[in-house]
């Protein structure tokens, strides 16, 4: 977790925010020791698309795809 506070790319805050907040799930729900949990899987998966318009020149339109993504944090306590 403190990697990604220290990284300049735009995921590492997204991811960072996700990682922490399984932290405290794990702890609030399940009581496990915030120090022995490690993070086990981290996906990234599609999700939806939304389609939107962009003005153009002539009275013309383009298509823009606007992007969305599924962020799965899995921790666990390990070795």
């Amino acid at each position: 977790v403190n990697l990604l506070k220290f990284s300049d790319k735009k995921a590492a805050a997204m991811i960072r925010k996700v990682v922490e907040s399984a932290i405290a799930n794990a702890e609030n729900n399940n009581g496990a020791d915030v120090d022995a949990l490690k993070v086990k899987t981290i996906m990234v998966d599609e999700g939806p698309s939304l389609k939107r318009f962009m003005a153009r020149a002539k009275g013309r339109g383009t298509r823009i795809t606007k992007r969305t993504s599924h962020i799965t944090v899995v921790v666990g306590e390990g070795k």
